[in-house]
């Protein structure tokens, strides 16, 4: 499907994918496996590295292995990571380990590999700016070729029929904590750059961690047992109404699901806007595995007596902080008692989640183009595509910007691959990876039951299509597992 050119155009690509993290990894390889298709992946960063400030020793990553690129859609794909484990001569060890959830690092260094050795993967290019030829039927997508600092080495351009938006999220910090959060010599910062400031926090005499999923209780946890018995000097902060486990039931996880997704898209935006709220020990729970750790060390520091200086408040909010005589001074609201404390702490750690970065600074003039809900969000149909007006040829396809319109999975690993599959599905016109019909065996909801079992992304070429749809609220998301 490529077109020749001439030495002075740009290249023309039939899919051009806007980050490298991995859900567009995720599409990448998926690609690599359809003839004809000429698709480039574009990446700032100069190497494949996932949430690196938290990969704390024996963390485990919270979906099975089979979450990886591409697996649930193809497990015979080369890019699987069984046959990462094979290539690295470790299959016999990882079979006798047993292991079905695998360490975050091997994670991380299984997206890696498939980086590197995918052709259509291009790192240390930053895309600066996208606008639709009209004359030409495609997308001109500026970019910046830049190193390791991020300094600009060359620009370019390139054309593209269908864009990916892979741009993933940014750490959240709440509005009570900006001010301090970006001064660099205050001691507050986000779990995402944990492990880069792990040895300051471990030397600090008192540390605060705020947010209750599983990044805050790792991060506790890490600094829990480095810390002398009887002077832990540690508290732990949480705005949900418990320290609670993650809902990890059989079918607690089918929310998890294609199903589940198809259902969620059809409810009204006032449901919507209440259901994602409701159903935060979905996303924003801790691992029962990791609270069992963290209660278990704390019962071994009782053995000799007294109680470990460590404090555990769910249902608290941090409504101001400022720093005073070398402190950090939170002042805290308990909103079921409607008190109202302060807390000195020598630093604090925010693992306050992730929130989707915004399109619009990207898309430019796209912006005009593009249908959106009462809230000014961009709408997302089933098939991944952006809602454009009928003056845009080309598709824009997004991945983990959907969550106010496709619910709780839409930043889950577990869903890469069929969300991957259903964007080439619908930008090849036929089912290249054949979706199952069901995948859950909860029906959700009565309007359509079992008849709403239907094949997802197999319908149709990528091309604009009007229409209007309801949409939810998002908030940032502690997610399991997120990218």
């Amino acid at each position: 499907m490529t077109t020749g050119r001439t030495a002075e155009e740009p290249r023309t690509v039939d899919l051009l994918g806007v980050g490298a993290g991995p859900f567009n990894l995720s599409l990448a390889a998926l690609a690599d496996g359809v003839p004809g298709l000429d698709a480039v992946f574009l990446e700032q960063r100069t190497a494949f590295y996932w949430h690196p400030g938290l990969l704390i020793e024996g963390a485990v990553l919270q979906v099975p292995f089979l979450a990886d690129l591409v697996s649930l859609v193809d497990p015979t794909s080369r890019w699987s990571f069984l046959n990462y484990v094979r290539v690295q001569e470790r299959l016999f060890p990882f079979y006798f380990a047993e292991r079905f959830h695998i360490p975050r690092a091997e994670y991380d260094a299984y997206c890696r590999w498939v980086s590197r050795a995918l052709p259509s993967c291009r790192f240390g290019h930053r895309v600066d700016g996208v606008r639709w030829d009209r004359d030409r039927q495609a997308y001109e997508v500026g970019f910046t070729r830049v190193d390791e600092r991020g300094a600009a080495l060359s620009t370019g351009r390139i054309l593209a029929r269908h864009l990916a938006l892979g741009v993933g999220t940014a750490p959240h910090v709440p509005a009570p904590l900006r001010d301090l959060a970006g001064d660099p010599d205050a001691p507050v910062l986000h779990s995402a750059d944990y492990l880069a400031h792990r040895d300051r926090l471990r030397a600090a005499g008192h540390v605060t961690v705020v947010g209750a999923g599983q990044s805050g209780a790792e991060v506790l946890l890490d600094l829990l047992r480095a810390r002398p018995e009887g002077r832990e000097g540690l508290a732990w902060l949480a705005r949900t109404p418990a320290f609670a486990p993650m809902e990890y039931s059989r079918l607690g996880l089918e929310h998890f699901t294609p199903d589940h997704t198809r259902y969620f898209r059809e409810l009204p935006e006032a449901v919507r806007d209440r259901l994602l709220p409701a159903q935060w020990q979905l996303y924003k729970g801790v691992s029962a595995e990791t609270l069992a750790d963290i209660h278990g060390e704390l019962y071994r520091r009782t053995l000799a007596g007294g109680w470990p200086d460590v404090t555990l408040t769910p249902g608290v909010a941090v409504t101001a902080a400022a720093r005073r005589d070398g402190r950090v001074e939170l002042a805290l609201e308990h909103r079921e008692e409607g008190s109202r404390a302060t807390l000195a702490t020598d630093a604090v750690v925010l693992a306050t989640g992730y929130a989707q970065r915004p399109l619009d600074g990207l898309l430019g003039p796209l912006g005009p183009h593009l249908a959106r809900d009462g809230s000014g969000r961009p709408l997302v149909g089933h098939d991944q595509r952006l809602v454009l007006d009928g003056e845009i040829g080309g598709a824009v396809f997004v991945q983990n910007a959907e969550r106010h319109t496709h619910g709780v999975g839409a930043p889950d690993l577990g869903l890469a691959a069929w969300r991957s599959a259903v964007i080439l599905n619908t930008l090849t016109g036929r089912p290249v990876y054949p979706l199952p019909r069901r995948t859950a065996f909860t029906t959700f909801g009565l309007a359509r039951g079992r008849a709403d079992h239907g094949p997802a992304g197999e319908t149709g070429p990528a091309a604009p299509a009007a229409q209007t749809e309801p949409t939810a609220q998002t908030e940032p998301t502690e997610q399991k597992e997120c990218a």
